[in-house]
């Protein structure tokens, strides 16, 4: 009768604290996902955002070609819509961008435009020199002479290694994430 007993008794401690260190394990492989989903998601946020104001520096380029385009179908180098090697242009004056107004040239939609860049995404302003509006060059990231392909890029600042975009240089700065779009319009 006593080695009934014995064999019934229930769990011992070894199990109970194996069976406690899986729990473990597989709550902290859950923490560590939960983690990456946050930094996924915040990535996934700011790449819209960036897209976003891409696009809509395209669209209004493409409702104003007569600035973009010279009389003989060239792109015009002068165009207010191109930023310099410096990036950004003078900063407008505060509350003239809400809304802008339909009759703004392009010299006031370009300075709205980088205002609103360097408000919505994260560390934009530092990075005047990432940030342009160009005749395309050969290789993305640069800018060039020839051709009728406009560049636009726009960047933000991140911690480093948090940038997703696998396309990066890997002599480039691990902090700065870039979003770029070439099109003819």
């Amino acid at each position: 009768m006593n080695d009934v007993r014995r064999q019934s008794s229930g769990f011992s401690l070894i199990e109970v604290l194996v069976a406690l260190l899986l729990i473990c394990i597989g709550v902290l492989g859950m923490v560590a996902m939960q983690g990456r989903t946050v930094q996924y998601t915040q990535d996934s946020v700011q790449r819209s955002t960036a897209a976003m104001l891409a696009n809509e520096m395209l669209e209004t380029m493409r409702s104003n070609r007569d600035q973009v385009y010279t009389a003989s179908g060239n792109l015009n180098p002068n165009s207010a819509y191109f930023t310099g090697s410096d990036g950004y242009p003078k900063a407008p004056e505060e509350g003239s961008c809400q809304p802008l107004p339909a009759n703004a040239n392009p010299a006031e939609q370009i300075n709205c435009w980088l205002t609103r860049v360097q408000e919505t995404l994260p560390g934009a302003s530092g990075l005047a020199a990432e940030v342009h509006v160009c005749r395309a060059g050969s290789s993305a990231g640069t800018c060039g002479s020839a051709g009728r392909a406009i560049e636009i890029q726009v960047a933000w600042r991140v911690k480093s290694g948090e940038c997703m975009d696998a396309a990066a240089d890997s002599d480039s700065d691990p902090t700065i994430c870039r979003y770029r779009v070439r099109a003819e319009i």
